[in-house]
């Protein structure tokens, strides 16, 4: 089984086939909030704390963070955002971000074992980011799509996903710490954009034997009762062999059908994280949803 190991200064998550599917908090991204957006500019983190402990309380293992804010000081604000998520959280992170100088910054603050987010099928991307990858010995999300753009064909993106481990073996980077995205597209504007990630994704396991993420809110964009669709969408990713996602995990509907998804995928052991969530009030926090923990996931959403 392919193990891509993620680490914090105290804490070790493990993506993969046999383990429990890798829920990666998607908030901390100014990207689409203004107020956040905001905020960050100005210097004040207190909404990036705040969602961050609200993110791992709701279950995630993981965390993005980005800082993307146009005509703002990436490299600065993103290796801020990482060291006061670091100091209020002990989940791994995912540091995301298009600017080398970006991630640079944050890989060179991070405690632990990172997961770069991400490097693309393009000549340029490879030679910038997986040298960096290399140097800070973190993994990598490989974005399944190069200089001729998003393919239709998921035959297309495997191709290009396989490029991008050969090229991260060329640079002394196993394919256990490269972590495909076969890009998930919208739904309501792609009819087969979920037949074409599964097919995807089936290659990506049996062949490649590589671990996969996803940013899985895409696919219900522009959709109404989205949660039930990004949570069923999950579902179906992972009875195909996906091992985590870029997602919220305060949306009880999706967290709950992850949860689901691993009972029947036989990666809950004797179901006791379902057992937990669903009869135990006295669980720990971050198992148990439905209660506090919901309550507070809740107030942090409509923050």
């Amino acid at each position: 089984m392919t193990h891509t190991v993620i680490s914090s200064a105290t804490k070790e998550v493990v993506i993969g086939f046999d383990r429990p599917f890798v829920m990666i908090g998607e908030r901390i991204n100014p990207t689409g909030r203004k107020l956040l957006a905001e905020e960050m500019k100005n210097g004040d983190f207190s909404r990036v704390e705040a969602d961050a402990i609200a993110q791992v309380a709701a279950g995630a293992q993981m965390l993005d963070v980005n800082a993307g804010i146009p005509l703002a000081d990436e490299p600065a604000l993103l290796a801020r955002a990482v060291q006061l998520v670091q100091g209020v959280t002990d989940v791994p992170l995912s540091i995301d971000s298009s600017i080398i100088a970006a991630l640079e910054a944050g890989l060179a603050v991070y405690q632990g074992k990172a997961l770069v987010n991400s490097v693309t099928g393009e000549d340029e991307s490879l030679e910038r980011v997986l040298p960096l990858v290399k140097k800070y010995g973190a993994a990598v999300v490989a974005i399944s799509n190069d200089e001729t753009g998003i393919s239709i064909d998921p035959d297309v993106r495997f191709e290009v996903a396989r490029k991008i481990v050969q090229r991260a073996a060329d640079h002394g980077i196993p394919a256990s710490d490269v972590v495909v995205d076969p890009l998930v597209m919208p739904i309501g504007a792609m009819g087969t954009a979920g037949r074409q990630v599964f097919a995807l994704l089936r290659r990506l396991v049996g062949e490649l034997k590589v671990n996969t993420t996803c940013g899985a809110s895409n696919v219900s964009f522009g959709l109404p009762a989205r949660n039930h669709i990004t949570g069923t969408f999950l579902t179906m990713a992972i009875s195909n062999g996906m091992t985590s996602a870029i997602m919220n995990p305060l949306h009880p509907e999706v967290r709950t059908a992850v949860m689901a998804a691993d009972v029947l995928a036989g990666n809950d052991q004797d179901c006791m994280a379902w057992i937990r969530a669903n009869r135990d009030p006295d669980a720990p926090s971050g198992a148990r949803e439905g209660r506090a923990g919901g309550r507070r996931a809740r107030r942090a959403e409509q923050g």
